[in-house]
């Protein structure tokens, strides 16, 4: 049996759903086992879909006009069809550009197809992680471990200005120490250790 979903991404009557629905009657789906939604494909509940999605059944084929009315994205269509399949339900696509076009899973052909997409959305994933990792390792690397400094407190700010008033104090160990940047340090205290005034703002509300 096959099952047909459409979709346009305005409910606002500026985009027709024509094409896509006579292209699935082309293909053989009947006319009552078309699901349709107007809405934008980014968005998770569609329930169109979700109605075609659970009335599919093992056996049956999901018909679709062009890739891009499933997926929210490479992941998303591939974690689609991944369930589909385990749930023994195809694919098929009808038109499309390159690649994406005239897709049939219930095929060697069409198996083979989306395996590509499956292998560069796992090649997408491993460049996420990939990219996570060298950040963290570059926020380590200038002394951050990959969270906001803290903030400057009004018992941060007193030590802080008993500290800066030696002259031997280093303003960079005692912003480490402090767990602040060096920024934050000067933004509130001079080298002397006197008090700049956002300091004295953060004191004179302690009194308030």
């Amino acid at each position: 049996m096959l099952i047909g979903y459409a979709r346009v991404s305005k409910a606002d009557g500026s985009q027709l759903l024509d094409l896509q629905r006579d292209a699935l009657l082309d293909a053989g789906v009947a006319a009552e086992r078309v699901y349709e939604d107007r809405a934008s494909g980014r968005k998770d509940h569609r329930p169109g879909l979700d109605a075609c999605l659970k009335a599919l059944q093992p056996g049956n084929t999901f018909v679709v006009w062009k890739l891009d009315r499933l997926g929210r994205d490479l992941k998303h269509l591939v974690s689609t069809v991944d369930e589909l399949r385990a749930r023994g339900v195809g694919l098929r696509v009808l038109a499309g550009a390159g690649a994406g076009a005239e897709i049939d899973t219930t095929t060697a052909n069409g198996r083979l197809v989306f395996g590509i997409f499956a292998a560069l959305a796992e090649f997408e994933r491993e460049l996420i992680v990939e990219r996570t990792r060298a950040g963290l390792a570059a926020a380590r690397a200038r002394g951050r471990q990959g969270r906001r400094p803290r903030k400057m407190d009004r018992a941060m700010l007193r030590m802080a200005m008993s500290a800066m008033a030696s002259r031997e104090t280093n303003a960079q160990d005692l912003a480490r120490r402090l767990g602040i940047t060096t920024t934050t340090l000067y933004m509130y205290v001079n080298g002397d250790g006197t008090v700049k005034a956002p300091g004295q703002k953060l004191l004179d509300a302690a009194s308030t």
